[in-house]
Protein backbone atom coordinates (compact mmCIF):
# COMPACT_ATOMS: atom_id res chain seq x y z
CA UNK A 1 0.00 0.00 0.00
CA UNK A 2 1.54 3.26 -0.62
CA UNK A 3 2.63 5.64 1.90
CA UNK A 4 1.22 9.15 2.28
CA UNK A 5 3.78 11.41 2.46
CA UNK A 6 4.32 14.42 5.32
CA UNK A 7 6.68 16.54 6.37
CA UNK A 8 8.51 13.46 8.52
CA UNK A 9 8.20 10.77 5.80
CA UNK A 10 11.79 9.92 4.38
CA UNK A 11 11.66 9.48 1.16
CA UNK A 12 15.31 8.84 0.41
CA UNK A 13 17.83 10.74 -2.01
CA UNK A 14 15.73 11.52 -5.24
CA UNK A 15 17.47 9.70 -8.58
CA UNK A 16 15.00 11.23 -10.83
CA UNK A 17 12.59 14.14 -11.03
CA UNK A 18 10.27 15.12 -13.57
CA UNK A 19 6.31 16.10 -13.95
CA UNK A 20 3.94 14.05 -15.66
CA UNK A 21 -0.09 15.17 -16.87
CA UNK A 22 -2.45 13.70 -14.97
CA UNK A 23 -3.96 12.08 -17.37
CA UNK A 24 -3.37 12.34 -21.40
CA UNK A 25 -5.46 15.78 -22.84
CA UNK A 26 -6.64 14.88 -26.55
CA UNK A 27 -7.35 17.28 -28.59
CA UNK A 28 -10.83 16.03 -30.36
CA UNK A 29 -12.24 16.96 -33.72
CA UNK A 30 -14.86 17.31 -35.26
CA UNK A 31 -15.11 14.26 -37.05
CA UNK A 32 -14.68 12.29 -33.45
CA UNK A 33 -17.77 13.78 -32.33
CA UNK A 34 -19.68 13.25 -35.54
CA UNK A 35 -18.83 9.50 -34.78
CA UNK A 36 -18.95 9.65 -31.00
CA UNK A 37 -22.39 11.08 -30.30
CA UNK A 38 -24.24 9.02 -32.67
CA UNK A 39 -22.60 5.65 -31.63
CA UNK A 40 -23.37 7.04 -28.00
CA UNK A 41 -27.19 7.56 -28.46
CA UNK A 42 -27.43 3.97 -30.67
CA UNK A 43 -25.82 2.49 -27.54
CA UNK A 44 -28.40 4.10 -24.90
CA UNK A 45 -31.29 3.00 -26.97
CA UNK A 46 -29.97 -0.50 -27.61
CA UNK A 47 -29.88 -0.95 -23.67
CA UNK A 48 -33.60 0.41 -23.15
CA UNK A 49 -34.66 -1.41 -25.88
CA UNK A 50 -33.10 -4.29 -24.76
CA UNK A 51 -34.45 -3.99 -21.25
CA UNK A 52 -30.51 -3.47 -20.11
CA UNK A 53 -31.06 -0.62 -17.87
CA UNK A 54 -27.87 -0.53 -16.01
CA UNK A 55 -25.80 -0.92 -19.57
CA UNK A 56 -27.71 2.59 -20.41
CA UNK A 57 -26.84 4.10 -17.24
CA UNK A 58 -22.81 3.30 -17.57
CA UNK A 59 -22.89 4.68 -20.88
CA UNK A 60 -24.68 7.85 -19.70
CA UNK A 61 -21.98 7.99 -16.86
CA UNK A 62 -19.28 7.73 -19.05
CA UNK A 63 -20.19 10.49 -22.02
CA UNK A 64 -21.00 12.61 -18.67
CA UNK A 65 -16.95 12.04 -17.58
CA UNK A 66 -15.79 12.32 -21.32
CA UNK A 67 -17.77 15.78 -21.25
CA UNK A 68 -16.53 17.18 -17.89
CA UNK A 69 -13.08 15.75 -18.62
CA UNK A 70 -12.59 17.70 -22.08
CA UNK A 71 -13.66 21.02 -20.43
CA UNK A 72 -10.61 20.54 -17.48
CA UNK A 73 -6.74 20.77 -17.70
CA UNK A 74 -4.84 17.81 -16.19
CA UNK A 75 -2.68 18.78 -13.06
CA UNK A 76 0.73 18.30 -12.66
CA UNK A 77 2.11 15.42 -10.91
CA UNK A 78 5.48 14.81 -9.09
CA UNK A 79 7.24 12.01 -10.10
CA UNK A 80 10.72 11.17 -8.90
CA UNK A 81 12.47 7.79 -8.61
CA UNK A 82 14.52 8.02 -4.91
CA UNK A 83 16.61 5.33 -3.40
CA UNK A 84 14.07 3.59 -1.29
CA UNK A 85 10.91 3.79 -4.16
CA UNK A 86 8.96 5.67 -6.61
CA UNK A 87 6.87 9.43 -5.44
CA UNK A 88 4.01 9.75 -7.14
CA UNK A 89 2.36 13.36 -6.03
CA UNK A 90 2.31 12.43 -2.57
CA UNK A 91 2.55 8.69 -2.38
CA UNK A 92 5.69 6.69 -1.94
CA UNK A 93 5.62 3.45 -3.45
CA UNK A 94 8.65 1.29 -1.87
CA UNK A 95 10.12 -1.29 -4.20
CA UNK A 96 9.08 -3.98 -2.44
CA UNK A 97 5.37 -3.16 -3.38
CA UNK A 98 6.64 -3.88 -7.64
CA UNK A 99 7.43 -7.51 -8.61
CA UNK A 100 8.90 -5.44 -11.85
CA UNK A 101 8.78 -2.64 -14.49
CA UNK A 102 8.91 -2.72 -18.46
CA UNK A 103 9.74 -0.04 -20.49
CA UNK A 104 7.63 0.87 -23.59
CA UNK A 105 9.57 3.01 -25.94
CA UNK A 106 8.05 3.92 -29.54
CA UNK A 107 8.69 7.68 -29.98
CA UNK A 108 6.88 10.11 -30.53
CA UNK A 109 3.41 8.32 -29.07
CA UNK A 110 4.30 6.24 -26.50
CA UNK A 111 7.02 6.80 -24.44
CA UNK A 112 5.69 4.68 -20.98
CA UNK A 113 7.18 3.26 -17.81
CA UNK A 114 5.09 0.60 -16.13
CA UNK A 115 5.60 -0.64 -12.82
CA UNK A 116 4.06 -3.97 -12.26
CA UNK A 117 2.59 -3.90 -8.96
CA UNK A 118 2.05 -6.94 -6.49
CA UNK A 119 -1.39 -5.49 -5.73
CA UNK A 120 -4.90 -6.99 -6.94
CA UNK A 121 -6.39 -3.59 -6.94
CA UNK A 122 -3.36 -2.03 -9.00
CA UNK A 123 -1.78 -4.07 -10.93
CA UNK A 124 0.17 -1.45 -13.08
CA UNK A 125 1.30 1.76 -12.47
CA UNK A 126 1.75 4.04 -15.90
CA UNK A 127 3.92 6.95 -15.83
CA UNK A 128 4.92 8.52 -18.92
CA UNK A 129 8.77 9.23 -19.48
CA UNK A 130 7.70 12.71 -21.75
CA UNK A 131 11.19 13.95 -22.16
CA UNK A 132 13.27 11.60 -19.44
CA UNK A 133 16.12 9.33 -21.05
CA UNK A 134 14.66 5.69 -21.18
CA UNK A 135 17.79 4.28 -20.64
CA UNK A 136 18.91 6.16 -17.70
CA UNK A 137 15.49 5.29 -16.37
CA UNK A 138 16.36 1.32 -17.14
CA UNK A 139 19.85 1.58 -15.67
CA UNK A 140 18.25 3.20 -12.34
CA UNK A 141 15.60 0.52 -12.09
CA UNK A 142 17.16 -2.31 -12.76
CA UNK A 143 19.22 -1.66 -9.59
CA UNK A 144 16.18 -2.47 -7.49
CA UNK A 145 13.84 -4.22 -9.70
CA UNK A 146 13.59 -6.92 -12.19
CA UNK A 147 13.09 -5.92 -16.24
CA UNK A 148 10.24 -7.54 -18.16
CA UNK A 149 12.40 -7.48 -21.22
CA UNK A 150 9.49 -10.27 -22.87
CA UNK A 151 6.50 -7.08 -23.08
CA UNK A 152 7.52 -5.21 -26.18
CA UNK A 153 4.15 -3.51 -26.84
CA UNK A 154 1.75 -1.07 -24.53
CA UNK A 155 -1.31 -3.33 -23.27
CA UNK A 156 -4.00 -3.41 -25.18
CA UNK A 157 -6.65 -1.19 -23.01
CA UNK A 158 -3.92 1.89 -23.26
CA UNK A 159 -3.61 1.31 -27.35
CA UNK A 160 -7.37 1.25 -27.17
CA UNK A 161 -7.71 4.49 -24.83
CA UNK A 162 -5.05 6.31 -26.75
CA UNK A 163 -6.42 5.90 -30.18
CA UNK A 164 -9.98 6.30 -29.65
CA UNK A 165 -8.91 9.69 -27.49
CA UNK A 166 -11.02 8.35 -24.44
CA UNK A 167 -8.78 9.66 -21.18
Amino acid sequence: MPQAITKNTITGDIIHHWQVDEYDKHERGTWWYVLIIPLTIALIIYGLFSQNFLFSLIIILFSIILFLQAHQHPQKIDFAITDLGVVVGNRLYTFSEFSEFFLIYQPPFVKTLYLETKSAFRPILRIPLNEENPLDIRNTLTEFLDENLEKEEEPLTETFVRNWKLH
